[in-house]
């Protein structure tokens, strides 16, 4: 049952209006402004129930009972834990940078590692392939960590390395070199740590590396229990998209945009991934237009796992203003129709657009109204009137709880709706997906195909910085174009079709 509340919306805007309007200048014009908050009533939707394994491994409904939503891994296991055989450990911080920084103690490592994913339901072999020592100067040079990364492959022989632990004295600018090499010319899977954080043995630190692992392997962690309003008979398919621009006083890097998508139905936990360099601060998805080349292969990727095309798509974008979304609609909806619509197949789509960057915050009116432990709204807080669009179909949600500082909502756009969504389904719809997100075991603020594609364009911007630095140090690296598109690098065929970027 949907829990009414009374809340308070104010903004920093207003405040300003508000302090302007006070002084003297105001007053000869006759201005004034009220300085009470605008009042709004705002619901609570119900938390769903999550499907999760038990101690005993029997698939079980898990009831979320903590206000802020939270559950923990201690007497329950991940939905579906991968198998890690083939594993092997390169340690960066055999040799640390300084002499204060810790390496990596490797014994216990393993010891913790391994007992904690079994735990969790990952079988995981007992001991690695091999551990091999590096050193943390290792990271700067291009032909050497290229080396290394080698090294390693061959040390697994005839074995195929599942995922390779790079242990770190510190956090390192190489960071990038390593995921650019490993991620797009190796197809290797890593996983990189802070030997002083690993060090500590605690037990939440491996149960978090455990999550991402898990995801990066293609297990699922957690599912909800209950089937979502969209998939009841037909195929579905949720795309994310988002585009990273550079810095503000850059003036010639590219603009970096990412695409994903579930290929699990109705798991909605496996994502494939697309990332392409398009010019300088261009918002509009240029791949898109160019025949929909990263939607149509992650339409194809989800029939080759499932066997059929999705029947629905939810596209969801991120990124865009106000003025934007004409663009979206007339433009990357339109490229996107056209590219993967063929041979009789056309899905239905729904459009929603996520928007974090706005100043409307909400409070409760009184004591007396649900709240959590720091004063802010509870999770699953979504307010529909008053304050939104009143030609638009949009809403106010909060989907996270607050640790620090006035919870931020989330503002979705619904700008198309094949699919006939009432409000309240919608809402619940991206409610409950915010509990699926990989690598925590909470609900995040952003629904997660946004979030992943998120995560994916600035891993691509990671990429494109590293090459620029590889370049100038090696020869044989190629230098990517100013525009970006010239040089680019695309993932491995080993890698787009895993979540790499958890």
């Amino acid at each position: 049952m949907l829990k009414q509340l009374e809340l308070f919306t104010s903004s920093h805007g207003a405040i300003l209006l508000v302090a302007f309007c006070s002084g003297e200048i105001a007053k000869q014009f006759g201005l004034s402004v009220a300085k009470e908050m605008t009042q709004v009533s705002g619901r609570v939707l119900a938390r769903p129930d999550l499907k999760l394994r038990d101690a005993s491994g029997q698939i079980s409904k898990f009831s979320i009972q903590n206000n802020d939503c939270q559950w923990n891994l201690l007497k329950n296991k991940l939905l579906e834990g991968q198998n890690l055989q083939n594993w092997g450990i390169l340690d960066f911080s055999a040799q640390p940078s300084h002499y204060k920084q810790q390496r990596l103690n490797t014994g216990d490592f393993i010891h913790y590692i391994v007992k904690r994913c079994r735990n969790l339901g990952m079988q995981m072999n007992d001991q690695p392939l091999f551990v091999l020592d590096s050193r943390m100067a290792v990271l700067w040079d291009y032909d050497k960590l290229l080396g290394e990364l080698n090294k390693a492959i061959h040390a697994a022989g005839a074995q195929q390395l599942q995922l390779l632990f790079c242990p770190m004295s510190d956090r390192h600018q190489g960071y990038k070199l390593l995921k650019l090499i490993s991620e797009t010319q190796l197809g290797l899977m890593t996983q990189c740590l802070l030997s002083h954080n690993a060090n500590k043995m605690q037990d939440q630190y491996f149960a978090n590396l455990a999550l991402k692992m898990n995801g990066k392997l293609g297990g699922t962690n957690v599912e909800l229990s209950d089937t979502l309003p969209l998939v009841k008979d037909s195929p579905f398919m949720f795309i994310g998209a988002d585009v990273n621009h550079p810095s503000s006083g850059n003036t010639t890097s590219p603009s970096i945009a990412a695409v994903v998508a579930n290929l699990d139905c109705p798991g909605i936990s496996r994502y494939a991934t697309r990332i392409r360099a398009q010019p300088h601060r261009t918002e509009r998805i240029m791949e898109l237009m160019e025949l929909g080349e990263m939607c149509r292969e992650l339409v194809e990727d989800y029939a080759r796992v499932n066997g059929i095309k999705p029947q629905k798509i939810v596209y969801f974008r991120d990124g865009v203003s106000d003025g934007q979304f004409d663009m979206v609609l007339n433009e990357e909806l339109r490229d996107l129709v056209a590219a993967i619509k063929s041979d009789g197949y056309s899905p239905t789509i729904t459009v929603v657009v996520a928007k974090k960057r706005h100043r409307t915050r909400l409070f409760p009116k009184s004591e007396r109204e649900p709240c959590t432990r720091n004063g802010n709204v509870p999770p699953g807080t979504v307010v529909d009137t008053a304050i939104i669009d009143p030609m638009a179909f949009d809403f106010y949600l909060i989907s996270h709880n607050g640790i620090l500082g006035t919870s931020k909502p989330t503002h979705y756009y619904g700008l198309q709706d094949d699919h006939g969504f009432m409000s309240d389904e919608l809402q619940k719809l991206i409610y409950n997906l915010c509990f699926t997100f990989a690598r925590c075991t909470k609900p995040v603020s952003l629904a997660p195909p946004v979030y992943y594609a998120d995560l994916a364009a600035y891993r691509g911007r990671l990429y494109y910085e590293s090459m620029l630095e590889a370049s100038s140090s090696a020869s044989s690296f190629p230098a990517p174009t100013s525009s970006g598109q010239g040089g680019f690098p695309k993932l491995h065929k080993k890698v787009e079709k895993r979540m790499f970027y958890l």
